[in-house]
């Protein structure tokens, strides 16, 4: 114990004492301690890192679900609101034009949705959602928002059958022609639509007697006469004027104002009823 307390005193003194570096022991020790430290704080950190490195990386799987998720709501919400932008532009373009239509003539136009199209080339046709509880009836035109499309044929309480212009026939008897005129030479040119040229895709206007009256690109509508469409009805433009089958009269190839494709409304016209 002696010989300790010794030791230590001089321990003590000798390092008290002012020096202008480390002695050997001191260097050692630090160096010892400092090496331990390096052995064990390297494999701690990289055990450290590799735990944060876990946990970032759950966290960064969460947060890329959440934007899956945020980016197909997104997708989802873009398509519906691109079809609903659509359809309020169609529906608006349909507002204006019965608006336009109520000011030119006493009709009423009711909107009708389409719910089945028969693509058959003979007889094509295309079922609607109002019938007789709306107070629709067989002959009643049907029309787009650009021009004429056909005639209810079938009507059932709830659905009507529209028979397409696009079927019109000269040589059935059962196909109705429709008078008609060009617009604005309503006291000039006369003429009956009662074809439909499917290679070319355009009726052909006969029957007209004046040729000189009507011009390329002039607007043909319904005249109204027979009483079987209402008068005013757009049909389409002129394209071209020919002599007729026995040179007497003239045929015009008038181009459809319908696309008679990919329908979304139509309208049913209720024209007033004329007394007999």
């Amino acid at each position: 114990m002696l010989i300790g307390l010794i030791l230590f005193i001089a321990v003590m003194g000798f390092t008290l004492g002012s020096r202008a570096g480390l002695s050997w022991p001191e260097k050692f020790v630090k160096d010892t301690v400092g090496f331990v430290q390096y052995v064990f704080y390297k494999p701690t950190s990289y055990i450290a890192g590799i735990t944060e490195d876990i946990s970032n990386l759950r966290s960064l799987q969460e947060e890329n679900e959440q934007l899956k998720i945020a980016l197909s709501h997104y997708t989802r919400d873009k398509a519906r609101f691109n079809w609903i932008e659509q359809e309020n532009e169609r529906l608006q373009k349909d507002l204006d034009f019965t608006n336009a239509q109520k000011e030119q003539y006493d009709y009423i136009w009711k909107i009708a949705q389409v719910i089945s199209v028969n693509d058959d080339p003979i007889n094509r046709s295309i079922v609607v959602n109002i019938g007789e509880r709306e107070g629709v009836k067989e002959g009643m035109a049907v029309s787009s928002a650009e021009g004429l499309v056909g005639v209810i044929s079938h009507v059932s309480n709830f659905t009507s059958t529209v028979r397409l212009a696009t079927t019109m026939d000269a040589r059935d008897p059962s196909s109705n022609g429709i008078a008609v005129t060009a617009q604005g030479k309503e006291n000039d040119v006369f003429g009956v639509i009662e074809s439909y040229d499917q290679s070319t895709g355009k009726f052909l206007m006969s029957r007209v007697t004046e040729p000189t009256s009507l011009a390329k690109g002039d607007l043909i509508v319904s005249s109204g006469i027979g009483g079987v469409f209402p008068r005013g009805m757009v049909i389409g433009t002129v394209k071209e004027i020919d002599v007729g089958q026995y040179g007497l009269t003239y045929t015009a190839t008038v181009e459809p104002a319908a696309n008679f494709t990919d329908w979304k409304e139509l309208f049913v016209v209720f024209a007033p009823e004329v007394e007999k």
